[in-house]
């Protein structure tokens, strides 16, 4: 390896892993769809300075995504264009009576229906036979218990003060001691084996009715005569006509969404493990609840429900996103007594 070379190349590694790492969190924060859109968004900080200006001690900073503005813009926009309404006026009609031949002169056949009458007779339907009836064997349960599972040491992720906030810390595994299982084991013991045995089934009978014909049916012809009526019928006065009628343009007044400034990532001053006690966090909580989000328990510990909380407060007031920031606990109304707090 050239002199001077080993330094610059690591100091270069160095930089690269943090840009990504950078860029992961943006992922994260942002909910970047893709790695390109995080990778956009990390590019915008290339060249400002990697640390929070102004800091004093005892204060933690983060960068954080500040949402868009937006204005709302009014505008009058065509909703309809002008056109024609066909009007049509009817035709005009008057009544006028007349007697006309409604129905001619004619015959029908008339059907005579055929009479009929009932017979009724005992018949055999099934003839005597026998069956063979299996007689089951008879069975008794014994129980018996029986080891399920021996007693054995797993390791399991454990749960401590300090949770893992990101792939600089480790997780916390603890030797966890399983006991034996045991289960109750069923087994059937033959008392009496299977047998078969001969039934006899009796004959069946059945009385049958069906009906025969006593008459046959037979037509006859029946004279109807002509109908007439008087009816009213419409005669035409005047035809109908078409009237064009103009429809005047409309108009209407609509409302959009205009960007005022972009998104972007800034750094704001956040509660951390320096400057955060467990009663800040229950308050903090409490407010939550209070404004309609579930942090979970409130138990004075920041866990996963409450950390969503935060962010989904954030988004609906319009707030920063990604972190527990000083701007989001004073909307919450929370107070924080400190000599550095703002």
């Amino acid at each position: 390896m050239p002199r001077g070379e080993g330094p610059e190349k690591k100091r270069g590694e160095s930089t690269m892993a943090k840009r990504m790492l950078f860029t992961l969190g943006l992922a994260v924060v942002l909910g970047a769809s893709t790695w390109a859109g995080a990778q956009t968004a990390a590019t915008a900080f290339e060249g400002k300075e990697l640390l929070p200006p102004s800091a004093k001690a005892g204060e933690c900073y983060a960068r954080v995504f500040v949402p868009p503005t937006y204005r709302v813009v009014t505008e009058e926009m065509l909703k309809r264009q002008g056109s024609e309404r066909l009007e049509i006026i009817p035709a005009q009609f008057k009544w006028v009576e007349e007697e006309i031949m409604a129905k001619g002169p004619a015959e029908r056949l008339e059907i005579v229906p055929a009479t009929y009458g009932w017979v009724e007779e005992t018949v055999m339907v099934k003839a005597e036979s026998s069956r063979i009836e299996e007689i089951p064997a008879v069975y008794e349960t014994v129980t018996e218990r029986v080891v399920d599972s021996p007693a054995r040491t797993v390791w399991k992720k454990g749960r401590g003060p300090m949770e893992r906030v990101d792939d600089g810390t480790g997780e916390i595994m603890c030797l966890v001691e399983i006991p034996a299982t045991y289960k109750i084991v069923s087994k059937r013991v033959l008392v009496s084996s299977a047998n078969t045995r001969e039934v006899m089934i009796p004959p069946e009978h059945k009385t049958v009715r069906w009906q025969v014909m006593k008459t046959p049916p037979t037509t006859r012809k029946i004279e109807i005569p002509a109908e007439y009526a008087t009816v009213r019928v419409r005669k035409l006065v005047s035809p109908a006509q078409i009237k064009k009628i103009p429809i005047p343009a409309e108009y209407q007044q609509v409302t959009r969404q205009e960007i005022v400034t972009e998104g972007r990532m800034a750094w704001r001053r956040i509660m951390c493990e320096t400057n955060i006690t467990s009663d800040v966090v229950v308050r903090i909580q409490q407010a939550l609840s209070n404004a309609g989000h579930n942090p979970g328990p409130i138990d004075g510990v920041i866990g996963k429900e409450t950390s969503e909380a935060v962010r989904e407060y954030q988004k609906a007031k319009g707030l920063a996103v990604g972190n527990l920031t000083y701007e989001t606990i004073n909307s919450l109304g929370v107070r924080i007594t400190s000599p550095s707090s703002s």
